[in-house]
């Protein structure tokens, strides 16, 4: 195995590529640690070494640290590691890592998410936030289910009554065309049209 390039990703780190091929990324003290140098060959034991142990202890380390900052769904983290360039069994292998000790659980992430803006957000946002943020609707539709009837007072019409008072709606004073952009706004927030009329006192 040759070293054929050594490409400087910042001024920390740099992309090794062996045999032409990119292999994986290392930091200036890895590269005087294996006395890494273009046109270098790299050992198999200095090869292995770095592939078994460097790179999942450093990737390992790295999901710690992004979670200690923040809370992460798995996908969210899984990107944040790609982005270190990280080979994708070695991601694998932090994301199993940091969930045996229950450092990353979508569904801890899900319930803590809904319960934070169930009551500022429509049900179908959250829906929509939770599946962008890759949690599976197997995971997160039951917690849906679960928190939303455990609320005793109608969640959603009180969203949209306290963003009719915002607006100052008054269903006397407001006329046709004003109540047309103020549902359309309230649409895109997510909330169901029956909803709506029901708040903004509308009927056929």
């Amino acid at each position: 195995m040759v070293i054929t390039e050594i490409k400087e990703l910042d001024k920390k780190r740099s992309k090794i590529y062996i045999d032409g091929e990119f292999a994986f990324v290392l930091y200036k003290r890895e590269l005087r640690d294996y006395s890494i140098r273009e046109g270098q060959e790299l050992t198999e034991t200095n090869y292995q070494d770095i592939i078994d142990v460097v790179l999942p202890k450093r990737c390992k380390l790295r999901a710690m640290n992004l979670l200690q900052k923040k809370d992460y769904t798995e996908k969210q983290l899984r990107d944040k590691l790609s982005e270190g360039l990280y080979p994708g069994d070695i991601i694998d292998d932090a994301i199993h890592y940091v969930k045996a000790y229950h450092y990353l659980d979508d569904e801890r992430y899900a319930r803590d998410y809904i319960t934070y803006h169930m009551s500022i957000r429509s049900r179908n946002r959250i829906i929509q936030d939770l599946t962008g943020k890759g949690i599976s609707k197997d995971i997160f539709m039951p917690i849906v289910e679960e928190l939303y009837l455990e609320e005793d007072a109608d969640v959603e019409l009180e969203q949209i009554r306290k963003l009719l008072a915002k607006k100052h709606y008054d269903p006397e004073e407001t006329d046709f065309k004003e109540k047309q952009k103020i549902m359309a706004f309230l649409m895109r927030r997510g909330f169901q049209m029956s909803d709506i009329r029901r708040a903004m006192d509308i009927t056929d």
